[in-house]
């Protein structure tokens, strides 16, 4: 009888179909990973709304600009939580992005060799002190230096100054808006910093080096070369620090004066923001309306950051489209 070939399978086939098969299952799970945060986000939307729901039926629009909060009498405002949350997360930004521009432009450009790593570890360090320490140490500590020595020449100087003195006019009593502000920068300068450094170091050493060659200063390179190469990283990294800003809630309760009274624009006076009246009010809240408030505060939390991540996204498209325009 004739001898039968048997055909030897190809191990490269047994490869290719191993591998398309590892391929399928990664794009399954990584897709599964996604929908899962997308199910995650509008299960929490969803549940925000259906427990804040009596009071938006009984308040409606008017619980953004009433600023009276009076559990008792049943009467819930968010003015003065939206005010200071806003404000307090304005002022950290004001503060913030200058000095962490000028750590990320030390540390990549100026710094020394033997400098540059135990100072850049410094300052990531700061980002894992827990926040409620940052408060114990902005009231205990900083809040009476702060009123001594900066809230009270504020007011003496630029206090009487016509139209903007009213910011800085008032009882120099150290806790605030401003102080809060304050802490916030404080706690947000190692997130921007540690970015800015990061995207600073991605430019291209050859583009740097020929601006040097003809003859430009470290400003012209960090300006007409830096920046525009990474303006978007730079964007995305104040962004991650506004977030951090807008909910952070035990430092700011220990320094922001917890009232709910919105009598001045002056920035010395005590105020509220939502996430420290979340922190003061919710263990205690009784069932029902109070309750439906303060879950409704937390909803308006959460639209003001999706406003702001959604405003830094087109910000970062808007950019991108630019400089495919100037290439």
């Amino acid at each position: 009888m004739p001898r039968v070939l048997r055909r030897q399978p190809d191990p490269k086939n047994a490869v290719k179909t191993q591998s398309g098969l590892g391929d399928t299952i990664f794009f399954n799970l990584t897709r599964l990973a996604a929908l899962l945060t997308l199910l995650v986000l509008a299960g929490i939307i969803v549940s925000l709304v259906i427990s804040s729901w009596p009071s938006i039926q009984k308040f409606g629009f008017g619980f953004i600009t009433e600023a009276t909060w009076d559990p008792p009498a049943e009467k819930f405002g968010a003015l003065v939580p939206i005010y200071g949350t806003v404000v307090t997360s304005l002022i950290a930004l004001v503060i913030a992005v200058p000095v962490s521009f000028g750590i990320a432009l030390f540390l990549t450009e100026l710094s020394p060799a033997w400098l540059r790593r135990p100072l850049g570890t410094a300052i990531e360090l700061l980002a894992a002190i827990p926040s409620i320490v940052y408060g114990m140490w902005g009231l205990l500590v900083f809040s009476p230096i702060f009123a001594a020595y900066i809230e009270t020449p504020l007011g003496a100087t630029i206090g009487k100054v016509p139209v903007i003195g009213k910011l800085f006019q008032g009882a120099p009593i150290g806790i605030g808006l401003l102080c809060a502000g304050i802490i916030l920068a404080i706690m947000i300068i190692p997130f921007i910093a540690s970015v800015m450094r990061d995207v600073f170091e991605v430019t291209p050493p050859l583009l740097k080096e020929s601006v040097y060659g003809l003859g430009g200063t470290t400003w012209e390179v960090v300006w007409k070369i830096v920046l525009p190469y990474t303006r978007a990283g730079v964007v995305g990294g104040i962004m991650l620090g506004l977030g951090r800003a807008l909910g952070e809630t035990m430092a700011v309760t220990f320094v922001i004066g917890n009232t709910n009274i919105l009598n001045d624009v002056s920035l010395f006076s005590s105020g509220n923001s939502i996430t420290s009246a979340l922190a003061n009010e919710f263990a205690e809240a009784a069932p029902g309306l109070h309750t439906a408030a303060l879950i409704e505060l937390g909803l308006v939390l959460f639209v003001i950051t999706f406003f702001v991540l959604a405003a830094s996204k087109i910000l970062l498209l808007r950019l991108q489209a630019g400089e495919g325009t100037k290439a």
